[in-house]
Formats: C-alpha cells, structure tokens, sequence
C-alpha cells in the first residue's frame, strides 16, 4: 500500500483545531492600556502547575521552550509553541515527518532522549523543560537548575492526561480543549465509518522491530494501543493484555498474526531484524501476511507520536488500510 499524503491526511483531520496545529502562533505578552493611555506590555504572572515531582512554579507565558521527548514535542507543536530546542531518541537523525518541515527548522537538536546534552541546553538558555521521570528523573535535579523543569511521570499510555499537564505549563489550556474535542470527534467519525463498514471486528496486530530489542508486540496500554481503542478496534488475543509492549522470541511469530498487521523498525532495519524476519518462513506463514494484510507504517508517527497530532493521523492512516 502506498504511503498515505500529508495532504490526503489532513483532509480527514478537519475542525478548526486541527487547521491550527499548523499555524505555529507564538505567543505575546497580554498588552494593557497605560496611564497615558498607550498599549503597554506586561508579563502574564507564573502559575504553578503540579507535577510528577510535585509543585513546579512556571512562567505564566514562557518564550522559550526545551522539549526532551517526542510526546512533548508532539504536545508543544499542537499548541502552536515551536520549541527552542528539542531532544529524538538516540536512532533518530530527524524530527518526525508527520510534521511539515517548516514548523521543525529551528529547532536544536539536544542530544538523544534520555540523555540530553546539559551544556547545550543551557546555551538555549531555556524558561521551561518539559519531558517525564522515565526519561529523565535520575537529572532532574540537574534540570531545573536550567530552568522551571515539568515532568510526566512516564509517556506513552497516560499521554491524554499528559498533554493537560503539558498545556498548564504551557498556558494553552483553551487550545487544549478544542484539540481534545477535535480529536474525540475523528476517533467517533472514524469508529462510525469502521461499523458502517462492519470492520470494527477486524483485529488489529501491532508489531515494532527494535534495533539492540528484538521483536515487539504493542498491548492495550500503549499510545497506538489506545488510539485503536479509541476507534473502536479489536486486537489479537495474544495482544489485548494491559501492558505497553512485550518481546517475542521468532519462533512466536504466530502471536503478530492479525486481521491486519501493521510493523514499523526503531533503528537500522538490518540490525533491528526487520529484513530477516520479514524473509523468514515464520512471517510468511501468517495470515495476514499471505492475505497481503501486513503494510509497514512509520516507526515515528505510530510509536513515538505520542500527542493529539500524532494521533489524528493514526485514526487517518487506520481508516485507509482497513479500507473503511
């Protein structure tokens, strides 16, 4: 299957929210009127949001922005904030393509997620860090002597409530909302349009092959595996457990059979595996593969996109190969 147009995609997206994910409006101070009567700037006053690691004072329209995961970046570009700087998981040479290259070009690379470089985040001279405990809670510290630092206690599966915390931080909590909303309607329209076609009983198996972590199968509890719940798809048996992810040795290849099989590669995709298992007698042998069900998708929008965007163009992608 051909890979789907950002143009086709944003068709399916609709709502002015999602029109404006695009627009990358920076924020300005709120103007009042003076004593002479002139426009005269003021600051919005920090708020305090709580977070993983409890209160955090931030500021009330922070300018400059370090983001260091992608669901922060996904959160940050959302709402219109385009960040100063901006870690990738260490596999990564580019930010993700789902987003036009105009709303990236700027942004400093860090370093890899999880292991940012510090100097070079201090260089931004950042007013607000964004990223979670499991990225970088043992720097913690470290980061909010940089700079206010908010952390999620983890990304992936809580990235719903995750992005609430990210627009507190951010003072875009209106924005926030129509996105939300947005996104509530496409996954409803994309569920009915799956039942209209009686496919909402296709089972959908998720596969990721990870370069230095073998086979990987998504459970319920991960971002993709909450979007396919959010419109209404069913997964695998061996799938549908309450668990992010889980590694398979090849000779259980049988467990990634599905409806429809969908695979993408973190990594290089010779020393991620994907090319010999691809080959090997056990993929062929699967039923979604003999059925030519099985279609790769992009490793950084279907595993790292973790945010309302990145999820808008799951449901769109997943409408397309169901065929609904």
């Amino acid at each position: 299957m051909p890979r789907i147009a950002r143009r086709t995609l944003l068709a399916g997206l609709g709502g002015a929210a999602l029109v404006a994910c695009t627009g990358g409006a920076t924020p300005r101070p709120v103007e009042v009127t003076g004593a002479n009567g002139s426009p005269s700037a003021v600051p919005v006053p920090p708020v305090t949001v709580t977070a993983a690691t409890g209160p955090v004072l931030v500021p009330g329209e922070p300018m400059r922005v370090v983001v260091l995961d992608t669901d922060v970046l996904d959160s940050a570009l959302t709402l219109g904030i385009t960040p100063v700087g901006a870690a990738l998981p260490a596999r990564d040479t580019r930010y993700p393509d789902y987003w036009p290259t105009g709303r990236t070009t700027g942004i400093r690379l860090v370093g890899p997620a999880g292991a940012p470089d510090l100097p070079t985040v201090r260089a931004l001279r950042p007013d607000l860090i964004l990223s979670n405990q499991a990225r970088d809670g043992d720097r913690y510290d470290q980061l909010r002597e940089l700079a206010p630092t908010v952390l999620t206690q983890t990304t992936g599966a809580p990235w719903k409530a995750n992005f609430q915390l990210h627009a507190q931080a951010l003072n875009r909590e209106a924005a926030a909302e129509a996105f939300v909303g947005s996104y509530q309607k496409h996954a409803g329209q994309v569920a009915q349009a799956l039942s209209a076609a009686k496919l909402s009983g296709r089972k959908v198996s998720l596969v990721r092959f990870v370069e230095g972590g073998g086979i990987r199968l998504s459970g319920r509890q991960s971002f993709p595996g909450t979007v396919l719940s959010d419109a209404g798809v069913g997964r695998p048996d061996a799938q549908s457990v309450d668990q992010s992810d889980f590694e398979i040795p090849p000779d259980q290849l049988g467990k990634a059979d599905g409806d429809l099989l969908l695979y993408a590669t973190y990594g290089d995709p010779g020393r991620a595996g994907t090319e010999a298992t691809l080959a090997s007698p056990g993929w062929q042998a699967l039923g979604a593969v003999r059925a030519h069900r099985a279609f790769p998708v992009d490793d950084q929008l279907w595993f790292q996109g973790i945010g309302y965007t990145g999820a808008n163009y799951v449901l769109a992608e997943l409408q397309r190969f169901l065929g609904a």
